[in-house]
């Protein structure tokens, strides 16, 4: 199952950064005096007591603005409401209730969702009784912390899990393929999904944001079974700005993790974006198996060297998925779109491909025949055995001589003649390195 998202959401210069940050355990968000600073990574993997969950920092949701703060914070409200399971409503306990503070407390409280009210800057003895303060936004009681010195976040991530929902075991049997369609806003997800089942299950509109939530459409070719798990972006209201599609990267997250294989639907006129990179990168991070669909090839003017071209431009964006195979298609016209099922299946089984040990060693063996690893510091790297631990993705755990002598060039050429051997398309391949005493 997906983890559960936990949101941050403050007016600016509250520390909401410092925290994200703090919990991610790295400096991921720029930390600088400056409200509105945060820009680029706004999501991380988190864990607390065995509780894994994805954390989402809005403070980049929209650049610095001559807007007034108050706008700006609703909106934070708003895309936080509709992202996650609990949101994290932080507070400068040393500038005490604002006004902003209170109309954001009235549309979290309406919101239904859990929210925990954690006052930041409560760094000295002297600030600690300025949490009571706080107990007048009437979402319940505040929990008093220091961001910057790590005080109290115990405590608060005590609270977060608690309001996460009980994981149910996966609904679907082992036997059924889950797919996630994801991609940016209006690249034509919700079209494909459409066209592959041949009936109108989801709603189909060419305004960016129009799915709200992850849609599950089971269905059954022959004896094959398929879950597509279609996503789109943030809904578009008149509240939210539209220039916010970097956060349908956080709505893919959840799908993407639930998924098997994933289809990355990229939009033939605008060409490969941030957005689609930012998701490639952790489609791959997950180790799924993928499809990259390129849609509305329909409506480009081609020649004999645009489809060349596009697949030049996708090794060059996205070089660390140069195992997932490519299909152009148009899901409003059906061009092609019966070969992206065909991909999904055999994707589908490259990824939970096992092979045996004997045969791994021999392919290995072979490898290291035909082009021995480099000589490094007078020692050689020796590959003593290779068996595979793991599928999805298929995992191979190297023992070796000394570990550190693997260069990422020499374990590239082995993925690659593992790869010639038994094909692995449109799967990643892992390796473990252990040291065989």
């Amino acid at each position: 199952m997906a983890k559960p998202v936990a949101a941050i959401v403050g007016r600016p210069n509250v520390g909401k950064s410092t925290l994200f940050n703090k919990i991610a355990g790295r400096r991921i968000s720029i930390v600088e005096d400056t409200p509105g600073v945060t820009r680029d990574r706004i999501y991380t993997d988190a864990e607390w007591l065995d509780n894994k969950f994805t954390l989402i920092d809005t403070g980049g949701i929209e650049p610095y603005s001559e807007d007034i703060i108050l706008v700006q914070m609703r909106r934070q409200a708003e895309i936080a409401i509709d992202m996650a399971n609990v949101i994290v409503f932080l507070v400068d306990g040393q500038e005490g209730v604002t006004p902003a503070d209170q109309e954001v407390a009235v549309l979290l409280r309406k919101s239904k969702k859990k929210v925990v009210l954690v006052v930041n800057k409560i760094d000295a003895p002297k600030y600690k009784d300025n949490v009571y303060e706080f107990f007048n936004l009437g979402l319940g009681e505040p929990i008093g912390i220091s961001a910057a010195q790590a005080l109290g976040i115990g405590d608060m991530l005590d609270e977060i899990v608690a309001g996460f929902p009980e994981t149910d075991e996966d609904e679907y049997d082992e036997f059924t393929i889950k797919v996630a369609v994801v991609g940016k806003p209006n690249a034509g997800k919700s079209s494909l999904v459409n066209k592959i089942i041949g009936e109108n299950r989801v709603i189909v509109s060419d305004v960016a944001g129009t799915t709200r939530d992850a849609i599950d459409t089971p269905f059954e070719v022959g004896e094959d079974k398929y879950v597509f798990i279609d996503t789109a972006g943030l809904r578009k209201k008149k509240k939210i700005f539209e220039n916010i599609e970097r956060y349908s990267v956080v709505r893919a997250l959840t799908a993407i993790e639930r998924a098997d294989v994933c289809l990355l639907v990229i939009d033939a006129e605008e060409g490969i974006t941030e957005q689609d990179s930012k998701i490639a990168g952790y489609i791959n991070e997950q180790g799924k198996a993928a499809v990259i669909v390129v849609n509305k090839w329909d409506l480009l003017e081609k020649d004999d060297k645009t489809m060349n071209k596009f697949i030049n431009d996708i090794k060059q964006e996205l070089p660390f998925m140069a195992y997932a195979p490519t299909v152009f298609i148009s899901a409003l016209t059906g061009q092609r779109v019966v070969k992206v099922l065909e991909l999904v299946k055999t994707v589908s089984n490259n990824h939970a491909m096992r092979i045996s040990t004997g045969m791994v060693n021999d392919i290995i063996n072979e490898a290291v025949l035909i082009n021995q690893p480099a000589i490094s510091g007078g020692r050689r790297l020796k590959i003593l055995y290779t068996t595979q631990v793991a599928v999805k993705p298929p995992t191979f755990a190297l023992f070796l001589n000394e570990p550190e002598l693997m260069h990422f060039s020499y374990q590239r050429y082995l993925e690659n003649q593992l790869r010639k051997s038994f094909g692995f398309e449109g799967t990643p391949i892992r390796f473990l390195l252990r040291k065989r005493e």
